[in-house]
Formats: C-alpha cells, structure tokens, sequence
C-alpha cells in the first residue's frame, strides 16, 4: 500500500514534457509545475492564443513567461522522494521501471538498458532506437555467450602461459643446479687428484732424499782419496828422479776412476710434476686424429656438448674431403665451422680446442648464421640438419638414413660455398648439401662428440 502511495507521488510530480521528477519546479496559474528547462524550452516556440503570449502544454491555458513563478513547496518535495529508498520488497521486483513503476519491455540499443513505455517517451531515450525485449533477447545472449567463450579461451591461454613460464622457470633452476653439480664433480675430482699426488710426493720423498744423501756421501769419500792421491803424487814429483823411479805410480792412482753417484731416476722425477688435468675433460688419440669424451671414474665432469673441437688445418679456398668414423657412437655432430674471431683457441694433440661454454642452452648455436654448417646423430637413431630460421632457435630438419652411416665423407667446395656429407657406409650417397654457404673466415673441420664417451676418427679416405 505505502509503494502505490509513493508511485501516486512520483505521477504527480512527474514533468509533464520529460516525464521525470520535477528539476527546479515552476509554476502556471492553472496549477500546473513544469521542469524549469523543460517550460523555458517550449517558451521559445509559443503556440500563440494571443499576441506574446504562451499556452499551458496540459491545459492550454494562456500565461505570460513572466508568470511562471518557482514552486518552492514542490521542490522540497521531489528532494524528499528522491530521499526515499525503495523497500526490499519493492526491490525484488526487476520487472519493473524504477522510474515510473511501469512494466520494462523495452530495450534501448544506444543505451544499452531495459526500459519502459514512459521512459521511452522521456526526453533521455527521444529519437533512440527500441526494441521489444523478446526481438533481441536471443541476440544479446548470442553475443554474451560467444564472448564468454573467448574469455575462457583466453583463461586457457593465461593457464598454458602461465605453466609455460613455471616450466621455463623450473628448467632454468634445473640447469643452474645440474651446472653447480658438474662444478662441485670437478672440485671433487680435483680434490681427489691433489690428495693422490700430495700423498704420492710424501711417500717418494723419504726414499729420493736418502738416496741423495748416500750419494753425496760416497762423492765426499771419493773425493778425500782423489785429494790424498793428488797430493802422493805431487810430493813425488818434487823429489829427485831416482826418488819418483825408485817409488813407481802406485797400482791405486793408476787404476782409480770416478765412480758416477746414484741419481735420482726419471721416474721418481716425474712423481713431482703437477698432474695433467686435461685428460679430465678430453683426451685426443692417434696424431691429432681421434677425440672423445673421457669418463674419470665414469663421470662426466660437466656438459661435453656445449664444447667444440676444431682441426689444426684450415681452408681459405679450394676444394676439401675428409672421412670421419663414428661407428662406435651413439651421439655426434661434426661438419664445417667459419667463425673463429671470438674464439679463444687452445692447441691440444693436433686440435684446436675451443670451450662454448652456455650450460643452459647448447643446441641453440648450430646454424649457418653462426658460422656452423653441421650434421649429427641424438639419441642413437635421430639424424638432424641444422638450417638457418626466424627465431632464435636453428631450424633442425630430420635426415632419413636408409643404412645407418658408419663413417661420414665431408666435402668442402670453398669457392662455391658448398657443404656436403655423405654415407661412405652406403656407398658414398647425399646425407645432405649446404648451399650458398657464406664463409667470412677461414674455414675448420669441426667435431662434437657430445656426451657420447666413444672416440670419433678422422681417417684416410678408402682406407
């Protein structure tokens, strides 16, 4: 009852040309209250009864502007109502104008809102576009359903990102760990070494310095009875010639001879050199034709794939071809590379050595840009090429081998920037050709042999 009392209120002081609730009321002489902007806007354009003056737009009453005068009275009223707050009964009901109390069965398109009849009328939604609530209904729900199906889309996309990064993250502390592994393996072995030949030395000391100083005893024995013969001698040499024939040289001073003292033998030397650590992390075999990974006490010291090993020769132009045997491994890369003005080159047993060092990512680098042109075996049956792409990482092309090659020709045509490998186990066939290849440097036999402890072999061809 006390809601239809309020929206009997609200009619009554509702502008009858916007049809909202009174804004700075003002009065006509007939009784009637407009909206201030609302009268002052149809004074402009005057239905003229008589001269200057102005029609009343409910009762057609004739009035001078000059007679509107402010209804205060009413506006103390409309600031009460808008004051009220509709009950939560009266808000339950959704169906139903706010405004006017009136049935909202009406959507406005440019607002966006449901309305009603009144507000369809109202100066606020004049000239706009409205429909029926059924006609768009299925529309609206269309769309709204279409972008909640792009939103969960995303949600997935965010969730895959978000895993992605958790995983990126995991792996990069998974190889920051396995990389403080490796170097706590090489202070471990280091450690090791240093305690063997420490305690190597002390056992060899005792017995080279007692061998030392026997043999400095025996050179000052030798060397009184070399002083007493010197001076028999010359006191013989100083008396008459009968004296020196009558005596004779003595059996003693004419057989003496100078015993050669005991030394220290090259073996027990070589305890006191400092150990070659380098076999630690590779060992180079035949002449400067053979490396492999070296396993001390079958473990490996650190990531042997993140290293390269160039051949001593190089080629500036003409034309090249070597073999390679790899038939003992299970995981190799080997070919060509041209980009050695940021190496830091180190001669080892005919190769050119030369650590990459980047635990994190060792794959990324075989391409041509970077001066590689390469191919290799992973995992004991994948055979890759590793072309140039648009990202950061080498576009890596999978080889199909009919015979699984046990030795690799490698040809290098300099003047045509050619690369090519061939299955010398298959009767010399194509693994595969680089072409257009761009050498700015001299150009390297190379070899990896990964982690794969096995030697690979440079051999003579038709060997």
């Amino acid at each position: 009852m006390a809601s239809g009392i309020l929206l009997h209120i609200q009619e009554e002081l509702t502008c009858p040309i916007c049809l909202e609730l009174l804004t700075e009321p003002l009065s006509l002489d007939c009784g009637h209250s407009f909206c201030k902007a609302c009268i002052t806007a149809n004074n402009k354009e005057p239905e003229i009864s008589q001269k200057g003056k102005s029609l009343c737009p409910v009762c057609r009453f004739s009035y001078h502007p000059g007679d509107l005068r402010p209804n205060r009275f009413v506006a103390n009223i409309v600031e009460r109502l808008r004051e009220v707050k509709v009950s939560p009964e009266e808000g339950q009901k959704r169906d139903l104008c706010v405004r006017h109390g009136e049935k909202l069965h009406l959507f406005c398109k440019e607002d966006g809102k449901v309305i009603c009849w009144l507000c369809e009328r109202s100066q606020e939604h004049r000239d706009h576009h409205t429909f029926l609530i059924e006609e768009v209904a299925q529309e609206y729900q269309e769309k709204l359903e279409a972008a909640l199906e792009r939103l969960k889309t995303e949600q997935k996309k965010a969730e895959m990102y978000n895993s992605n990064i958790r995983k990126e993250e995991n792996q990069i502390q998974h190889d920051i760990q396995s990389f403080q592994n490796c170097i706590k393996q090489l202070k471990d072995v280091l450690d090791s070494e240093e305690q063997k030949e420490l305690q190597k030395l002390k056992n060899e000391e005792g017995h080279i310095l007692h061998t030392l100083a026997e043999s400095e005893k025996k050179l000052v024995r030798q060397s009184q009875l070399v002083g007493d013969l010197i001076s028999a001698l010359e006191h013989r040499l100083q008396g008459s010639a009968i004296e020196m024939l009558q005596v004779g040289l003595g059996k003693k001073s004419e057989s003496w001879t100078w015993k050669k003292p005991k030394i220290v033998s090259t073996k027990l030397k070589s305890a006191f050199q400092a150990p070659d650590l380098s076999r630690i992390l590779q060992e180079f075999k035949g002449e400067g034709r053979q490396v492999r990974v070296f396993m001390f006490r079958n473990v490996y010291p650190c990531n042997f794939s993140a290293f390269d090993v160039l051949g001593c020769q190089n080629f500036s132009s003409g034309k090249y071809y070597w073999e390679v045997d790899v038939s003992q491994k299970i995981a190799w890369i080997l070919g060509v590379y041209s980009n050695t003005s940021d190496l830091n080159r180190k001669r080892s047993s005919g190769f050119v050595f030369n650590p990459h060092i980047n635990y994190l990512n060792v794959y990324y680098r075989f391409r041509p840009d970077n001066g590689y042109w390469v191919v290799g075996l992973q995992n004991e049956s994948e055979y890759n090429a590793f072309e140039d792409s648009s990202t950061s990482d080498p576009k890596v092309l999978t080889l199909s081998m009919a015979v699984p090659p046990c030795r690799v020709g490698v040809f290098l045509d300099y003047e045509a920037g050619t690369v090519s490998f061939f299955n010398v186990t298959n009767h010399g066939s194509l693994i595969y050709k680089f072409s257009k290849c761009r050498f700015s440097q001299a150009a390297y036999p190379y070899f990896n042999p990964w982690n794969c402890p096995s030697p690979m072999t440079l051999c003579q061809p038709n060997s």
